[in-house]
């Protein structure tokens, strides 16, 4: 042993003892011996306190059990109720005030779509203008035609040509339709109503209980006469199980249509209804009256043409075998198409669509109301709501990414103003040539060439996310407009005759 350890362990010995008297000068003192006038307490617990705490312990785990089993019995209770009923909703009630009294919060955001804000590329600002008896309305949107007059020359012939304005919120979709100039124009079928109203109620009562009786008898009627049948714009009733709130398809042509593309796909007996997961019906939905269609046969069936598929060219080669043309353009004579609103077509093609993502993760994204988490009804631009919309899966600043988004947008409208620059050529090439005595048969390939390069172009035009759903797809569409265009130049070159088409210049 070192010479150093035994001090050392004498004076921690010391020190111990020292720091022990300290803390309890009695600690060193001798035990007396117990007094016999005072035993020592037992320190055995008697049998009737164990009896005790054992029954306390069992009557505490019942009345757990019992919490429990009630906190079970009430979230199946939940299931089967997921909302506070204070009213009994069926498929009779469309007006969405009645809904809103079992989901306040949700009507709250959807009566808020009366909102009239402008992104750089889209929405509409409010014009005031003189109320007429035709036309009731002191707030209106701008006119696209006023805008871009280029507009005038692609549509000459038909009722866009009259009266074209930027799209209003879901408040207005009905109202906006039925005192649109367009109404004087041409006496349009009630297959709009299809898209620009509640119908599902109105199918129920005119086909009695059976909605594809009832929208076929719908699109049979005059215009004037099918508005007398509605009385809202969309609504609860038209997404949603009044029962269940599930989201459920209302419209029979999107069933019909979303059939015929998953058949072009491979897959035969396609029940929309049966088959498509939640996700997916985050996005149907939408698409019910988001897309491109037509108006078919004498019965003006609201039609949507995917039988070969939801690309632009799947599209037109259907349009292309059933001989479908929407007017004969008045400057040229080409048999032209007007597309429409297809933005679940261009949107199936873009990046988000192929990750999954659904139309109501943008536009209706989730958000905490105390609570509560719901989907956010006032549907509007993602721009509108970057933070909500956006910024749940992009980890980039507000800022950052609203300029990206514009950034698409504008290399997307500066490409159409390219492809209607193309196009208005074309058109007064056909006319010029036609003026100057070319036949039809020298025509028909040109006027062909401009069916196509218009409606490529009009269908990003028609499409409301200036490109934004599908980047790459949009500036392809363009693109091959312009190549259109620019095939019927060299065609009236070719089959016009040198002559007519130097008389034409």
């Amino acid at each position: 042993m070192p010479p150093f350890s035994r001090p050392f362990t004498l004076r921690s010995e010391k020190r111990m003892e020292n720091m022990k008297e300290e803390i309890d000068p009695d600690l060193n003192k001798e035990t007396p011996e117990a007094s016999p006038e005072k035993p020592v307490r037992s320190r055995k617990i008697s049998a009737w306190k164990i009896l005790t705490i054992v029954a306390f312990v069992a009557f505490a785990a019942a009345i757990f059990g019992l919490g429990m089993l009630t906190n079970i019995i009430e979230r199946r209770n939940e299931a089967k109720n997921p909302f506070f009923r204070v009213v009994e909703l069926n498929d009779k009630i469309s007006d969405p005030e009645v809904w809103g009294k079992n989901f306040p919060l949700q009507y709250d955001d959807y009566k808020k779509t009366v909102d009239q804000k402008r992104t750089r590329f889209g929405g509409s600002e409010a014009m005031h203008k003189t109320p007429s008896d035709p036309d009731p309305r002191s707030i209106v949107a701008q006119s696209r035609l006023e805008e871009d007059p280029r507009l005038v020359t692609m549509w000459d012939g038909y009722a866009f040509a009259a009266d074209f304005r930027e799209e209003r919120g879901h408040a207005f979709m009905l109202e906006d339709q039925i005192f649109t100039e367009r109404q004087n124009f041409v006496k349009q079928p009630g297959s709009c109503i299809n898209c620009h109203a509640s119908a599902y109620a109105t199918y129920m009562k005119l086909g009695e209980g059976d909605i594809f009786k009832g929208f076929a008898a719908l699109n049979k009627m005059p215009y004037m006469e099918a508005k007398k049948e509605v009385s809202h714009p969309v609504a609860c009733i038209d997404c949603h199980n009044p029962q269940t709130m599930a989201l459920r398809i209302t419209r029979p042509a999107f069933m019909t249509g979303i059939a015929a593309a998953k058949r072009a796909q491979g897959t035969e007996n396609y029940d929309v209804n049966r088959d498509a997961t939640r996700q997916e019906m985050r996005s149907f939905v939408c698409a019910q009256c988001h897309v491109e269609y037509y108006f078919k046969g004498e019965g003006k069936e609201l039609t949507f043409p995917w039988q070969n598929g939801l690309k632009i060219e799947n599209i037109l080669s259907y349009y292309d075998e059933v001989k479908h043309k929407d007017w004969t353009h008045k400057q040229t004579g080409a048999e032209v198409l007007k597309a429409q609103h297809p933005e679940f077509e261009m949107f199936s093609q873009g990046v988000h669509s192929r990750a999954g993502v659904a139309c109501a993760d943008c536009h209706m994204p989730y958000k905490r109301e105390g609570a509560m988490k719901i989907s956010d009804h006032h549907i509007r631009s993602p721009l509108l709501n970057i933070s909500q919309s956006c910024q749940t899966c992009h980890k980039a600043s507000e800022s950052e990414l609203k300029f990206r988004a514009e950034t698409i947008q504008q290399r997307t409208f500066d490409m159409r103003g390219i492809a209607m620059d193309a196009l208005v050529q074309l058109i007064t090439d056909l006319k010029q040539a036609r003026e100057a005595g070319a036949t039809d048969a020298e025509l028909a390939e040109a006027r062909d060439f401009q069916r196509k390069a218009q409606f490529y172009l009009d269908f990003v035009e028609a499409e409301n996310s200036m490109g934004f759903h599908a980047p790459g797809e949009a500036l392809r569409i363009l693109g091959e407009s312009i190549n259109f265009t620019r095939q019927g130049q060299l065609s009236l070159r070719k089959n016009g005759s040198s002559k007519l088409f130097a008389l034409a210049h």
